[in-house]
């Protein structure tokens, strides 16, 4: 019997000790898919304001960097990490972002496809991606028309919003993808990162800004300041960036994290995956 029992203790230590399998993680996902999809819309549309507002850490971040640093074909490199500040506040504030939304309401949609689910995505999609909007408006006629910020910081302002204006639609369209995959496989990565959280959001958030991927949160922020500051028209600036950056983002999180990930752990193994059905969520969530 004790060798039974030290032979459980092995087998207990090894499974604390051993990575997260894939159907783990996917149901770590799912059960936040659902919780945001059961959230009120007032909730959503506050949270999702609040994460456009913090959104505009990035690019002030970013642009002190720029002022301060020497100029070199090195600056980037550097300056870039301000562009992980905002990421961080959102997703350590638990903010609602709309491209962390392009993974995890989509789980739940794919173990349940009927139109009550949809109508809950395009709820909670149309909520967040507004309140974003918003909130990264505020910000973007904040930062214009305040004596906080020097004229070179401004300047830098600008230049950053006029980088991520440049290239046509489907441009946008491809950076957009990419994006959209490196923040969804973030929020894929975070649920079992404990310690290296922190490490996770500024590794795949620096990648995409130092990459020029597009963003439509991030770079909303970006845009919208040259907009505001007469730099750029509005309909240059929602036409060529935000629409072809949105479908993009949708593209990378849906296409590329979401429904892959759900095949891959749902298909062929029903059971060991845990592949649920609407009755089964409230097992998903405990």
């Amino acid at each position: 019997m004790k060798g039974d029992d030290q032979g459980h203790k092995e087998q207990m230590d090894a499974e604390e000790l051993s990575s997260p399998s894939g159907a783990i993680i996917y149901k770590a996902v799912l059960k936040e898919g659902v919780d945001e999809l059961d959230r009120p819309s007032s909730a959503l549309f506050w949270s999702g304001l609040a994460a456009g507002l913090s959104m505009g850490a990035s690019l002030i971040a970013e642009a002190l960097l720029a002022h301060y640093l020497p100029k070199g074909s090195w600056t980037p490199l550097i300056s870039k990490l301000g562009y992980s500040i905002g990421f961080l506040v959102v997703i350590l504030g638990r903010q609602q972002l709309f491209t962390e939304n392009t993974l995890t309401p989509i789980l739940p949609l794919l173990q349940d496809k009927t139109m009550t689910r949809v109508s809950g995505v395009l709820r909670l999609w149309t909520i967040v991606l507004i309140s974003n909007l918003a909130g990264c408006l505020a910000v973007a006629w904040a930062c214009s028309s305040t004596t906080v910020f020097e004229q070179p910081v401004q300047g830098e302002f600008a230049s950053i919003g006029q980088a991520a204006l440049e290239g046509g639609f489907w441009v946008h369209v491809s950076k957009g993808i990419f994006a959209g995959w490196l923040i969804a496989l973030m929020v894929w990565l975070l649920p079992f990162a404990e310690s290296a959280r922190i490490w996770v959001i500024i590794i795949l958030s620096y990648l995409i800004g130092l990459g020029h991927f597009s963003h439509v949160v991030a770079g909303a922020v970006q845009t919208f300041y040259i907009a505001v500051t007469g730099q750029a028209g509005w309909g240059e600036v929602l036409a060529t960036y935000v629409a072809p950056t949105f479908i993009g983002n949708v593209i990378g999180g849906v296409a590329l994290v979401a429904a892959i990930n759900h095949a891959q752990v749902v298909s062929g193994k029903p059971k060991e995956a845990g592949a649920f059905h609407s009755a089964d969520y409230s097992k998903a969530t405990t």
